[in-house]
């Protein structure tokens, strides 16, 4: 699963759009108990969700026309220009190009061919966010698109990924791991075809999912909902996965909660 030993292709930091940041904070403080951490007034309204004194995601208000407010994947490159290449090369489009955050490190934005949106970093300063896997953070990246085998073809020609087929009742899931290394030991995410999959409807367009690690996600869920979330879908049992559901903050963007089975 995932950890801080970030290589190529590694989910490296995951932030919020929001429309609302200080509803935002509330929200996800009162559901995953996260603290809130200004980036300063240079930031832009920017900031960090921090467990333990460790951050473990970021939140800032919205910054594209036309966005709509969502959960952003970054996967770390060590070369963010050439990794923009090998998106532009496989069909994929740049939002926005490489820039240098405060030293912190290089970002640029990207979309895959059919849709999902997704965000590069070359670390600087900042390698990544600071714990994943624990209580409430980050565990598990799942991409939902109309066509999974493409999007294994598209992503291992941009990061080496590879993948392994999961048969599932109804669909072929397939688990990502990272170019290098034990393939079950790196594994990261997944793929599903849209519509189908742990958040059935919940998936209207292309989009990667983050999967937030929690000790009860009947609890969790029970909370999401009484701060002004919405069930996506309730919690259920997934064989030899663990206890999962989907849901989304009071502006609509998608989560996942996840209670993994022992040894996973």
């Amino acid at each position: 699963m995932l950890g801080t030993d970030f290589r190529i292709g590694s989910p490296v930091w995951l932030d919020l759009g929001s429309p609302d940041t200080d509803g935002a904070a509330a929200f996800y403080g009162a559901v995953f108990g996260w603290q809130f951490t200004s980036a300063g007034p240079e930031a832009g309204g920017y900031g960090f969700f921090q467990v333990d004194g460790k951050t473990v995601a970021a939140l800032g208000p919205l910054t594209e026309d036309g966005a709509k407010t969502a959960w952003m994947v970054h996967f770390m490159s060590p070369d963010v220009q050439a990794t923009v290449e090998a998106v532009q090369s496989g069909g994929g489009k740049i939002r926005m190009e490489p820039m240098d955050v405060m030293g912190e490190g290089w970002l640029a934005q990207a979309t895959d061919p059919q849709g999902a949106e997704f965000a590069l970093w070359q670390p600087g300063k900042t390698a990544g966010f600071g714990l994943a896997s624990a209580e409430n953070t980050l565990v598990w990246a799942e991409l939902h698109v109309p066509d999974p085998a493409a999007a294994v073809s598209f992503y291992n020609g941009v990061f080496g990924w590879r993948s392994q087929d999961m048969e599932t009742p109804g669909m072929t899931y397939r688990v990502l791991s990272l170019k290098d290394g034990d393939q079950q030991q790196t594994s990261f995410g997944g793929i599903a075809p849209m519509g189908d999959g742990a958040g059935g409807g919940g998936v209207e367009k292309p989009r990667w999912v983050p999967y937030f690690n929690v000790a009860d996600v009947d609890a969790t869920v029970s909370a999401a909902s009484g701060k002004g979330g919405s069930v996506l879908m309730p919690a259920a049992d997934v064989p030899d996965v663990g206890r999962i559901a989907w849901v989304a903050d009071p502006y609509g963007a998608v989560f996942a909660l996840l209670k993994p089975n022992p040894g996973m």
